[in-house]
């Protein structure tokens, strides 16, 4: 099926027509017939004219704008931090396993503000018509020069200045990003290949660090990458740092609040936090020789994930790293607070250092209290496990942090549950969505960070409503919105918070579930990227 042709298609009636029961009085008539053996003749397969082969079956669309130039999967979106209208893409330009990669930015805010798709099924034919369309939209750049599919994007910080894209073939290709006189213009800047093949971007988020990058390899690697075309037009990438502490795939990797750190997690079960621009070394919290600041193995059964680590996410304080992996297995560790002032959801005090085993599921309330704010903690007590979960029975993908005043921690399994544990309640389970998408992986999940103007009187805010609100997406296909002020009540399963649902991608098993969104600050607008080859804008 064609991506133009993804919201309507033909079915006949042996596909999903329900099986016409026979009348009682023909229940144990003989059918006569067949050849002299006995053996049965083939069954009519019904009325020429049978008006159910024809069946047109309306699916689910509820996005306000489209793009479907992609020839195979999109892989990857990216937001530009300044204006989040602008989206880059990327993915492949064919199904083939050598076909090139290819990506495009695409500019969100032409899709025209307009009552969303109804959201339901319609086997009327002229029912299509009634409904209004989603807009296609146009690229404004195609991201070219990868000859393997792109798999990470990223908009480089604080002010977007950079468009890097990486790749299967190992190349990270960098594009200059000038935004004036009500358009974008694009350019290629230059690119690195240092690895075989790069599993994903993060760009720095520290104010003093602008306009670099982290990448994780299949190689295991990490690297550092600084963008400044004009300090060497030459060379306007340039290596900042190289890490080589894991020995299997790098899977994930991401950055504390102020820059200062990077964890990074592998398939050999292995955390590594790597002080990159030298701070802990600084404080004398680095051993010496050593490239990372915390190295967490199987070697140490108390950490030990069979299977590997697949996620990764720092609380917003930078003092807390939890990693998810096979099993539904997910660890919390403390980190040190090196800058600012310590904030809520942030590490454990100096007593909880002393621990010397690990701290089961449900780690003890006088850790939690700390790890809700409490005092000041040491700099030097860090690297405890601080809870040891599993209330998942599959790999963790996805793990987020929620933003303050908030101490809640999301993560997303492969089992299709969405799990959500409290911080501050000694890491006890919240909420367990266990059917969050239904049998299908669930891919992301991330928090709204500030409520839109609409809920705030005009200007967004800290600790407005839509704080509270997660938003998910998976192989199903199906994006949604969960309210986790909502209390679930016992006697009723089906109230788990949500509270929306997106659909258009084709999703359920056929390939086209959603590997990624992007949806800024407040929430408004959702992007997707689609298994389908399809980009999907939604309105909230």
């Amino acid at each position: 099926m064609s991506n133009n042709e993804r919201d309507m298609r033909e079915v006949g009636a042996d596909d999903d027509s329900e099986p016409e029961m026979l009348a009682a009085d023909d229940a144990l008539e003989e059918i006569e017939g067949g050849d002299a053996d006995g053996d049965d003749v083939a069954m009519d397969s019904g009325d020429d004219n049978d008006n159910d082969d024809n069946e047109e079956l309306v699916l689910v669309n509820d996005s306000i704008a489209y793009f479907d130039l992609h020839k195979d999967s999109v892989f990857a979106v990216a937001q530009h931090p300044k204006f989040p209208a602008l989206v880059a893409t990327g993915g492949s330009e064919g199904d083939a396993d050598n076909a090139p990669g290819k990506g495009y930015v695409i500019d969100t805010s032409a899709a025209a503000d307009r009552p969303l798709l109804p959201a339901s099924y319609s086997s009327d034919p002229s029912a299509a018509a009634q409904q209004l369309q989603s807009t296609e939209l146009a690229p404004l750049f195609a991201l070219d020069g990868h000859t393997d599919s792109i798999t990470a994007l990223a908009f480089t910080l604080p002010r977007g200045d950079f468009l890097v894209s990486g790749g299967l073939d190992g190349r990270m290709r960098v594009f200059s990003v000038a935004i004036g006189g009500g358009r974008a213009d694009f350019a290629f800047v230059g690119e690195s290949q240092e690895v075989p093949e790069i599993n994903w971007l993060a760009p720095c988020p520290g104010r003093d660090y602008p306009n670099t990058v982290a990448l994780g390899a299949s190689d295991g690697s990490v690297w550092v990458l600084s963008i400044d075309p004009g300090a060497d037009a030459a060379n306007p990438i340039q290596i900042v740092q190289s890490f080589f502490g894991h020995t299997a795939a790098c899977t994930a990797g991401t950055w504390t609040a102020d820059g200062n750190l990077l964890a990074t997690v592998s398939e050999d079960s292995s955390l590594q936090v790597w002080d990159v621009w030298g701070v802990a070394a600084g404080r004398g919290l680095v051993p010496g020789g050593a490239q990372a600041l915390l190295s967490m193995t199987g070697d140490d059964q108390r950490f030990e994930v069979p299977g590997g680590l697949f996620s990764v996410a720092v609380s917003p304080g930078g003092t807390l790293v939890a990693v998810g992996g096979a099993g539904g297995v997910i660890k919390v560790v403390t980190l040190p607070r090196l800058t600012g002032a310590q904030a809520v959801g942030s590490a454990a005090a100096g007593k909880n250092a002393k621990q010397k085993g690990p701290v089961p599921r449900g780690a003890s309330s006088s850790s939690a209290a700390a790890a809700a704010g409490g005092s000041a903690a040491d700099a030097a007590a860090f690297g405890t496990i601080l809870a040891s979960l599993e209330v998942q029975s599959d790999g963790v993908e996805t793990l987020a942090f929620a933003p303050p005043p908030l101490t809640l921690l999301a993560a997303g399994s492969v089992d299709g549950s969405i799990a959500v544990f409290d911080v501050t309640r000694s890491f006890a389970l919240r909420r367990h969505i266990q059917k969050a998408h239904g049998d299908f992986s669930v891919v992301k999940v991330e928090w709204v960070k500030s409520a839109p103007a609409s809920l705030t009187g005009g200007a967004a805010g800290v600790g407005g409503p839509a704080q509270w609100l997660l938003t998910s997406c998976g192989m199903d296909g199906v994006v949604r919105r969960w309210d986790l002020r909502k209390n679930v009540v016992p006697d009723k399963p089906g109230d788990n918070g949500l509270v929306k649902e997106w659909r258009g991608h084709r999703g359920d098993g056929e390939g086209g579930g959603v590997l990624g969104f992007v949806q800024g600050d407040t929430g408004e607008r959702v992007v997707t990227a689609g298994d389908d080859g399809v980009v999907l804008v939604f309105e909230a």
